[in-house]
């Protein structure tokens, strides 16, 4: 008996480290794919952008959950749409990230990041990282998950110098909505999607 209950500790423990552990491969890995993809000789042509922003594209969907960054984003206003509504924000904002992600991820220039360490409350977690210049400047970006029902965790938001990127964007977001009204936050967001596929 006590055997058998020394064996379910062990493993119980075995799965809790495992999941513990989990987070910060999975962000590596992402980040190390794209990292690869911007810094192919070939991909980085510039008749290969089109090519080189699929490829990004592809690597986010991996563990960026678009959605409930748009559904964030949003705040507020996100229940007041209808799901067809929600569903034509979901791809607008997509591609407004993919652009605002790979612009800043384009420019990398063989900085070192550093995955410091990871915290997992309930089914939310983050990964913290900081990132090393050649010229030995230092800034923190941090990965914020959430854990969902199949199990897979999910980035949710990214923090760069303490800033949310999801937080941000909801600021904006609402200016324009108050001010406004949402369909001209929609016009803003299809002229700004229509610019960047035109690239």
């Amino acid at each position: 008996m006590l055997k058998r209950i020394a064996t379910l500790t062990l493993c119980c423990l075995l799965l809790a480290s495992t999941a513990f552990a989990s987070l910060t491969p999975e962000v590596k890995q992402t980040v190390d794919a794209i990292i690869k993809i911007v810094t192919n000789k070939e991909l980085k042509k510039p008749s290969n952008e089109h090519k080189r922003r699929a490829a990004i594209k592809k690597a986010l969907s991996v563990i960026f959950d678009q959605h409930e960054m748009a559904k964030r984003s949003l705040g507020r206003y996100w229940n007041q749409r209808t799901p067809a509504e929600q569903r034509q924000f979901v791809d607008l904002f997509a591609t407004l990230l993919e652009n605002s992600y790979a612009g800043k991820i384009e420019s990398y220039n063989n900085e070192k990041i550093l995955y410091l360490k990871e915290n997992i409350e309930g089914n939310y977690g983050e990964v913290r990282s900081k990132i090393i210049t050649p010229k030995q400047d230092e800034y923190s970006l941090d990965y914020r998950l959430l854990k969902e029902p199949n199990g897979r965790w999910m980035v949710y938001d990214v923090v760069i110098e303490g800033v949310s990127l999801v937080a941000n964007y909801r600021t904006q977001f609402n200016k324009i909505i108050t001010a406004q009204g949402y369909p001209e936050l929609i016009k803003k967001l299809q002229a700004k999607s229509n610019e960047i596929k035109m690239q």
